[in-house]
C-alpha cells in the first residue's frame, strides 16, 4: 500500500466554491480509479502556526506501486489537474510505502 499526501496552498483569490469542487473530484477518485483505495481530505487546524501557508491536505491510499502508476497518467487525474492547477499556489507531495509493524 502506498500513501500520497499532498500539503496545499491556494491561491490567496481562490473561491469557496472552487475548493469544493476540488475536493468533490478528490473524492470521487476511487470510484474512477482502479487502485485508489481512498482519499481524505482536510483542512489545517493547528494552533501552532507553522503551516508556512499551506491550509490543506489530502491523503491518498494506492493499493501499491502500480496502481499509483495507473493513476499519474490517468484521464481522471488529468481532468482533476485541469481544476487544479488554476486555483494551486504552492504543493508539496509526499509519497510513502505503507509496511506491516
Amino acid at each position: 500500500m502506498i500513501r500520497h499526501v499532498l500539503l496545499v496552498r491556494f491561491i490567496s483569490n481562490v473561491r469557496y466554491e472552487q475548493i469544493q469542487a476540488l475536493k468533490e473530484k478528490f473524492k470521487a477518485m476511487p470510484s474512477l480509479v482502479d487502485g485508489v483505495e481512498s482519499v481524505e481530505w482536510g483542512e489545517n487546524n493547528s494552533p501552532e502556526g507553522k503551516d508556512q501557508g499551506y491550509s490543506h491536505v489530502i491523503l491518498m491510499t494506492f493499493r501499491d506501486h502500480v496502481a499509483r502508476e495507473h493513476y499519474l497518467p490517468h484521464p481522471e487525474h488529468t481532468a482533476l489537474k485541469a481544476v487544479f492547477r488554476p486555483i494551486l499556489e504552492d504543493i508539496i507531495v509526499l509519497d510513502y510505502n505503507v509496511t506491516p509493524e
